[in-house]
């Protein structure tokens, strides 16, 4: 009998993975919208802001002062922090930090060194405006959210696996991104692309926003170098050279593109120089190593960010909007903060003046007790509380009987009132500025722009390019054999009949006598139909093709003839191009490259009752429907055979070797 302790594996694994998958999303893989940090990330930053001294820390210092608010290992946040100060933002870098390009990993933690940057100290903290939580032990407190006046989400990009969620937001441009958040301010709307930090040419054709079905391409800079070279300038986003060069190698092996050698002279700067073959066209294997090696590079964005506590996916230009009103309202708690300051240090500079100048320290002197000394006070200042803008209270009369006698002696009234005239003026300022915010914010923006936006223009160029498609630019590194009894067709069946030179990837259209057709990709050895009348590498050349036909219905007896085309097929399904009876009899069959029409003789049976047993057909008179379509008729009565008899003028006109290839595809009957 169950008793009270006892709970069933459904409850435990309801509440106990629940409580996982939230502590994941919440505290390990997702950013916070209003920082645009992981909880590491801004662990990390609050630790360095705590020692910053102006000067450089080591790493390993910095890992163990960040180890007080973060409760894992130290491998973790050594990552974090150097994928954090590889993108040159919000930490300065002192040593060995790796390179992204070539993927090689930063120097140990006790030898390189790290500060937060200038940027970072302007932008991304202030005591004041901060909210606080316990840090995970207790002892110390750290931030909820760190008050970043600046989408650095967007610039900086993110990635992380959670349970049951992902998130990838692509980096976007520093000076775009503010140019953006203007734009917002000034009421337009924006459309922000991704820049990455490698460089290349992206298509964001089907951005979308960043949102989940999105997708970016990605290209590297290919230029020719004299008539047998290729140069490779930069490498995709989430690429290394080192993984471009082995793509690069396993296509070569593969038989995809003809290379002599691959050299990495990769410095500073990407270069990756690629000697062909002899022979081979630089242009054209450009394109194949666009559709064969990471050169090219798909994609797929997911954005999703903790919004009040919650994960949700937002359009990257909502993002940017919510992140630009965050700043905005970051900004008037700082001014209000400031004006609230300044109107403190102007009543107690006025309260101070006062005290001295009217000398009501003295009527101090003789009080006996502490309530008559204050009170005393409170009496001195009552003729001039009207000109105060809040009540004198208490702690305002203790502060004044904590001035020291020095301080009483040498008190300068021009120098007070020279300090108060500036502290007027800037309140002034101040409350222009809370009167005019969004204009405050602009310039704010603006200010950004100009300190620190020399050397962040965009990297990625963008273009809108067509995709490649692989099968159009393979080199031809297999041959086709086929088996037409058997129904076999493939490139390991060399005792076989030879077809044609083709692709290891390259799909093959198969016709056989019962009228049947089929798509088939191309393997060593695949069975498709037996008595296989017709079979070519369906390039796109084929796809153009038109097949001219006549068939026997199997249940009527009638002569059908159609002219079609192949297009918008699917692998390995099955088509009939007959009414589908299974003693349908294709009778005859033609390929024709280039829409070539043929005239064909038809005998009909000498015992039939038809009046002329011979007569002759053009294709030319038929016209060119889809591949579903059951044709017209040709006769009602019994063919004996049909022969063909002349192509058309089209047709004469091919090479010697478009006849040749034809006559080795082509068994018709």
């Amino acid at each position: 009998m169950m008793t009270e302790q006892q709970h069933t594996i459904s409850d435990l694994y309801q509440d106990w993975f629940l409580d996982y998958a939230s502590y994941v999303i919440l505290e390990r893989a997702v950013p916070n919208i209003n920082d645009g940090l992981k909880p590491v990330q801004r662990r990390i930053l609050h630790a360095m802001f705590q020692m910053d001294d102006g000067r450089f820390h080591k790493v390993a210092n910095v890992v163990g002062q960040a180890m007080q608010y973060h409760p894992h290992g130290d491998a973790s946040i050594y990552e974090a922090l150097v994928s954090v100060g590889q993108k040159d933002l919000m930490v300065d870098t002192q040593g060995n930090w790796g390179d992204m390009n070539t993927g090689d990993g930063a120097a140990a933690a006790r030898y390189i060194e790290s500060r937060l940057s200038k940027f970072a100290l302007e932008v991304g903290f202030n005591p004041q405006t901060t909210h606080w939580q316990k840090s995970y032990d207790g002892r110390k407190k750290e931030p909820i959210t760190l008050p970043m006046k600046f989408p650095f989400l967007l610039a900086q990009g993110t990635e992380g696996i959670a349970v049951g969620l992902a998130t990838k937001v692509m980096p976007h441009n520093f000076c775009e991104l503010i140019e953006a958040s203007i734009d917002i301010l000034n009421g337009k709307e924006t459309n922000i692309m991704p820049d990455f930090f490698m460089g290349g040419i992206a298509d964001c054709s089907q951005y979308r926003g960043g949102m989940k079905g999105g997708k970016i391409r990605i290209r590297s800079h290919i230029e020719i170098r004299g008539k047998k070279d290729l140069v490779i300038k930069d490498i995709p986003y989430g690429c290394t050279t080192g993984s471009l060069i082995d793509s690069i190698l396993k296509a070569n092996d593969e038989g995809k593109i003809k290379i002599k050698k691959v050299i990495d002279n990769t410095a500073k700067d990407v270069e990756i120089l690629v000697e062909l073959a002899a022979g081979i066209s630089p242009e054209q294997t450009i394109d194949a190593l666009y559709a064969f090696t990471d050169c090219e590079v798909s994609i797929s964005p997911n954005t999703c960010v903790i919004v009040g506590n919650k994960p949700q996916f937002i359009d990257v230009n909502e993002m940017l909007k919510i992140c630009t009103f965050n700043t905005k309202d970051l900004l008037k708690e700082e001014l209000e903060i400031k004006k609230n300051d300044l109107l403190e240090k102007i009543l107690y500079g006025s309260l101070e003046k006062i005290f001295i100048e009217n000398r009501i320290y003295r009527d101090i002197e003789e009080c006996t007790t502490w309530e008559d000394v204050l009170l005393k006070i409170d009496i001195g200042l009552t003729p001039y509380k009207p000109q105060f803008y809040r009540e004198i209270i208490k702690d305002d009369l203790i502060r004044l009987t904590e001035i020291k006698i020095k301080r009483i002696s040498k008190y300068d009234t021009f120098k007070a009132d020279e300090l108060m005239k500036s502290r007027a003026q800037e309140l002034k300022e101040t409350e222009e500025h809370l009167a005019n915010l969004n204009r405050f914010s602009i310039n704010y923006f603006k200010n950004l722009l100009k300190k620190y936006g020399k050397g962040r223009e965009r990297r990625t160029e963008l273009q809108s390019f067509d995709a490649i498609k692989g099968t159009e630019v393979a080199l031809n590194n297999q041959k086709l054999y086929v088996n037409r009894a058997d129904g076999f067709i493939g490139y390991g069946l060399k005792k076989d009949e030879f077809v044609c030179d083709c692709s290891d990837i390259d799909d093959i259209i198969i016709f056989t006598d019962d009228g049947k057709y089929y798509i088939k990709k191309i393997g060593e050895k695949v069975f498709v139909a037996k008595n296989i009348i017709y079979l070519a590498v369906f390039n796109k050349d084929l796809k153009d093709a038109t097949f001219n036909t006549i068939y026997k219905d199997g249940e009527s007896g009638i002569s059908m003839m159609k002219r079609f085309q192949v297009q918008g097929v699917i692998r390995d399904k099955e088509y009939d191009l007959t009414k589908g009876n299974p003693k349908s009899k294709l009778m005859y069959f033609s390929a024709n490259l280039q829409g070539e029409t043929e005239i064909v003789k038809v005998t009909l049976s000498p015992s039939c009752s038809a009046k002329n047993k011979t007569f002759e057909y053009n294709f030319a008179d038929l016209e060119v429907k889809g591949k579903t379509a059951l044709g017209n008729i040709l006769t009602k009565y019994p063919v004996k055979k049909i022969d063909f008899k002349s192509k058309s003028d089209a047709a004469k006109k091919k090479t010697t070797d478009e006849k040749a290839g034809e006559n080795a595809l082509f068994k018709g009957k």
